[in-house]
């Protein structure tokens, strides 16, 4: 088709508002048809006949997302996940037909595929009309294996007015996607989560059974990873026989040969029932299973005692439960994982020894924020049975292999509870923000929604209620919900609401057995603001360190220190201006390693202006600092106030947002951090009072937007260097002899 000719197609579409794909982009011709080779130069060094086809494939998935797949020389093929980028993952998800990717998978995510590895090493721009224009080795030449194959997550938008989706899906009844537990015992099917019932696959429109004949422990494993439980347990078989027999059962799998890694089904061998079968069962019955749910899941207090979870393994940052980038300690000191050949065998491992089920997802890239100190391993080789992510290969680390932009993480399977279904927010003007209501049952079990109190309402019980709606972190807490629209709210159902912070449902919290609210209307409901991200503080514990030291400062230089409350109460009774005061001064540099920037909650506004040090404080407290003794008593405290929060300094490519100069807005952005000297005012503890011994300083940040989500807890000053994770606060302690310490 010569150039003139185009044009002329080219215009007539647009007037008629249509694509033209003989021009822009070649469909897909049929089986049966012809294809003729075109005659105008592309730039592709071995111009083909016809427009490559590409399919999504793979497990668990939906339409819009899998494993690539590509139809080359007359058999389908995958690609490798080297070097693969958002960019390669853009130019497929156009050619499928979507508008743009959200995502791109390693390792595998979607199963492995079969045959050939058409493609590996690709490097796209972004803007090729297909991604066999980009750069590659070339047409089946891979050094991969099927454990490599990459995938893609497109925008569930199509392109206007495409005429080909070319999302090729082979229709195929016999594959497994969703899976379930059938509670058959009558309390079984009350309580949450379900831990033992019928294995059912969905099938057509219902669901099917599985025949048991052959079944082993290892497919039991399987089933209750996927369903959240890190572990199996015997079950009674003969007890369901006899209630099953009874039965009209569907048996869409004939027999299931798991070796127990897998993270799904239907990454197992099936052999699927045959319509015309003699029998679809013989001698068997549907497969029966019981799970062992983690602590956290767990009803019985009695057994949520024994059941013990790994102690040198955590997951941080992320916003919801059993998500989050995988920290290890060693020597006392957490650091991080590297994802170098990171794989859903080897997270895994980290989601069952945390009391979750299988992974769902082994993310890559500091998807789940950076992490600070060491990084411990790179190139973990789990084989998938492993107690601990400890018992697996792993290759040393250098400087040259990993960065904290690396940071490997998990996303695991976890049981369904249901929690979500009794709270709701409403007069919001997002999905993420509103009043929260909780459903209760009044004693003839009528069940309705109702308001709560907001009195003491506090960022701590915002928590809970995000995490039981699903919504990630508590951005705030609000006692005041008068701005919101309340033309249709509820009575007041339940009031004194007191949580730690880490529980899964408001009704795991304390709270009054009889409402009693002083102010009961609506606007003084509590309400919520939630947020899929959060900042996540953390204090640098070796510049605490190598900065401490003992000041002996005259009272006359303290006046606008004991102004803002900076001394101990016995400085009141001192003879000002005579004397001096005994201070534990060190430096404090906070980091932001979230996912979100650290704002303080009052805007400027509102900011408090003290004419003595002649700065605004954007917060009252922004740090804590206290002295116990070897019991843990509280002998001395101090306290940092918040004149000056910006970034001090940064990681390498990233920019400094928050700076305090001309009352300019202060924060602290993500990947940067704030430096308060030992030379500032009040960046002390008053010591005077106290006699010389070992004492433990603790230094708390509290999180007025986000309420401490980053927590190091207990670095021992000289001996042991260690952090512990908890919901409310963060603090780094320090063991030290205050005699050792240099006088200045």
């Amino acid at each position: 088709m010569d150039k003139s000719r185009c044009k002329q197609q080219l215009a007539f579409s647009l007037l008629l508002g249509l694509w033209l794909p003989y021009c822009l982009t070649q469909t897909t011709p049929s089986n049966t048809a012809t294809s003729k080779p075109t005659t105008t130069p592309t730039p592709s060094p071995s111009p083909r006949p016809e427009r490559l086809k590409v399919r999504l494939s793979g497990y668990p998935r939906k339409h819009n997302e899998g494993r690539i797949e590509l139809f080359y020389k007359g058999e389908w093929g995958t690609i490798c996940d080297d070097d693969f980028t958002i960019a390669n993952a853009h130019v497929l998800c156009h050619h499928l037909g979507f508008v743009s990717a959200t995502g791109w998978t390693h390792s595998a995510k979607y199963g492995k595929g079969q045959g050939k590895i058409w493609l590996d090493n690709v490097q796209c721009h972004g803007g090729e009309k297909s991604i066999e224009f980009c750069k590659s080795r070339g047409w089946g030449n891979s050094d991969c294996t099927h454990d490599e194959d990459a995938g893609v997550v497109c925008k569930d938008e199509r392109i206007p007015g495409f005429v080909d989706s070319n999302v090729i899906d082979v229709i195929d009844e016999n594959k497994v996607e969703e899976v379930r537990l059938r509670p058959v015992v009558g309390v079984a099917k009350k309580k949450l989560p379900i831990t033992e019932g019928v294995v059912e696959v969905k099938y057509k429109d219902g669901w099917a059974q599985i025949c048991d004949v052959g079944w082993t422990a290892k497919n039991t494993r399987v089933v209750c990873g996927m369903l959240g439980f890190p572990h199996e347990r015997k079950v009674n078989k003969n007890f369901y026989r006899l209630y099953l027999e009874r039965q009209k059962n569907n048996f869409h799998l004939h027999s299931v040969a798991c070796t127990g890694t897998e993270v799904h089904l239907a990454a197992c061998p099936l052999e699927f029932n045959k319509p015309n079968a003699t029998s679809s069962c013989a001698g068997g019955m549907p497969a029966v299973i019981s799970c062992m749910p983690g602590p956290l899941f767990m009803q019985n207090s009695g057994l949520k005692k024994k059941l013990k979870i790994s102690t040198n393994v955590r997951l941080k940052g992320g916003a919801k439960v059993g998500e989050g980038r995988v920290e290890v300690l060693k020597d006392n000191v957490w650091g991080t994982v590297c994802d170098d050949r990171w794989n859903l065998l080897s997270a895994s491992v980290v989601c069952r020894e945390l009391g979750f089920g299988s992974a769902k997802e082994a993310l890559t890239g500091a998807r789940m924020g950076q992490g600070m100190g060491p990084i411990y391993m790179n190139e973990v080789k789990c084989l998938g049975q492993e107690r601990s992510i400890w018992d697996c290969p792993v290759k040393n680390i250098t400087s040259e292999n990993c960065q904290h932009s690396e940071d490997a993480a998990v996303r695991c399977n976890v049981p369904y509870m249901g929690l979500e279904t009794s709270i709701r927010i409403t007069g919001g003007r997002t999905r993420y923000e509103g009043r929260v209501e909780v459903l209760t049952s009044d004693p003839n079990g009528t069940q309705s929604w109702g308001l709560i109190c907001g009195e003491n309402w506090s960022t701590k019980e915002a928590m809970v209620a995000c995490r039981q709606l699903g919504l990630g972190y508590a951005n705030q807490g609000l006692q005041e919900t008068w701005y919101w629209d309340s033309s249709n709210v509820t009575d007041m159902v339940m009031s004194g609401v007191k949580c730690m912070g880490n529980e899964m449902a408001l009704s795991q919290c304390q709270y009054h057995k009889t409402v009693s609210c002083q102010r009961a209307a609506a606007k003084f409901a509590a309400g919520v603001i939630c947020s899929e991200t959060a900042s996540d503080l953390v204090l640098n514990a070796s510049l605490v360190e190598q900065t401490v030291y003992i000041e002996d400062r005259p009272l006359h230089m303290l006046y606008c220190a004991a102004e803002e409350d900076c001394l101990s109460k016995s400085a009141a009774k001192a003879n000002w201006p005579y004397g001096h005061r005994r201070l534990l001064r060190f430096s404090s540099q906070i980091h932001n390693i979230g996912r979100a920037d650290f704002k303080p909650k009052a805007g400027r506004h509102s900011w408090v202006w003290h004419a003595c040090h002649g700065h605004y404080h954007s917060m009252d407290i922004f740090t804590h600092y206290d002295l116990l003794n070897a019991n843990g008593t509280k002998v001395a405290e101090g306290h940092k106030a918040s004149f000056c929060l910006e970034d001090t300094d940064c990681q390498e490519g990233i920019s400094k947002r928050y700076e305090c100069a001309n009352f300019g807005d202060q924060g602290i952005t993500v990947g940067c951090w704030d430096l308060y000297r030992h030379d500032i005012d009040c960046q002390w503890i008053d010591i005077t009072d106290i006699k010389p011994g070992n004492y433990i300083m603790q230094v708390r940040l509290w999180d007025s937007v986000f309420l401490g989500f980053c927590i190091l807890d207990g670095f021992y000053w000289q001996t042991i260097w260690q952090s512990v994770c908890i919901d409310r606060n963060s603090h780094v302690t320090i063991t030290f002899p205050l005699s050792n310490l240099p006088l200045v």
